[in-house]
């Protein structure tokens, strides 16, 4: 008797065409592929929406929207399914008990405490630099950062320090992928000049943003690098630009971000 395929057995139901482990649960696997689905811009789906995005079958796709919404996680209007403040707790679980995020706390502190501004640690997923740990200051700046924010990393400073730790065929692998988007008259919209920017952080060990994506926003990054000098991840500090020029920042954010960055990745 013909054996059945193991590669179509394996790989039934699973988004993505992934094999399915022996143990594996397809149920779930289909619900987190949907979950993965929403993001920055992408905050609302339809039910014909998940079904191609996670190549699911659309009966597939309602269920498993239809189970996060009865569990709490998504909110339903007769036609788009929406993530609610739930959902943050699955993010959350992880980043509060990371390796990393633990060790860079109490630097993170440290450097907020000598700046007195808010500290952020990045690290790089799927072209977007995702802020996996944080020390807000009394004086909170956005510029879109908050614990388990997600922005492009081509357009910000975490993003492009992230980026400059990458050989450069995976640079132009990344802009290749990019879409610049104008979102204040100082964004860079060219894939050359985002390159040219990279090459520049990889060049001097920082990047800034300067109102380029929210207006009165100023940002600056540096590189955490391990023991053998890969980059792990990104610390950066943000500051009204009202209160601090760049060269404000160079003199005096800078040698301070070095520092802690240093200390953080002599742990790695």
């Amino acid at each position: 008797m013909e054996r059945p395929s193991r590669t179509a057995a394996g790989r039934d139901g699973v988004p993505g065409g992934r094999p399915r482990p022996a143990e594996g649960m397809g149920g779930l696997a289909k619900g987190l592929a949907i979950i993965e689905a929403f993001g920055p811009n992408r905050r609302e789906l339809s039910i014909s929406e998940a079904a191609q995005l996670t190549g699911t079958s659309p009966a597939s796709a309602r269920r498993c929207l239809l189970t996060l919404q009865a569990l709490g996680y998504l909110s339903f209007d007769g036609k788009f399914f929406r993530p609610t403040p739930r959902m943050v707790r699955l993010g959350a679980s992880y980043l509060e008990t990371a390796p990393l995020a633990l060790l860079a706390r109490p630097i993170l502190i440290a450097a907020r405490e000598e700046l007195g501004e808010s500290i952020s640690l990045a690290v790089l997923e799927s072209d977007e630099s995702v802020f996996v740990a944080r020390a807000d200051a009394e004086r909170i700046v956005s510029a879109g950062v908050r614990l388990g924010a997600r922005l492009p990393a081509h357009a910000s400073a975490t993003g492009r320090v992230l980026l400059a730790g990458l050989s450069d065929d995976e640079v132009d692998a990344v802009l290749a992928r990019t879409d610049p988007v104008r979102t204040t008259p100082h964004t860079l919209t060219t894939v050359e000049e985002i390159r040219q920017r990279v090459r520049r952080a990889r060049d001097e060990g920082v990047a800034y943003t300067d109102e380029e994506l929210e207006l009165g926003i100023r940002t600056m990054a540096v590189p955490v690098r391990d023991s053998s000098g890969r980059v792990q991840a990104a610390m950066s500090a943000a500051a009204f630009a009202s209160r601090v020029t760049l060269d404000d920042m160079a003199a005096e954010f800078l040698p301070v971000l070095r520092e802690h960055a240093a200390r953080l990745g002599r742990m790695l």
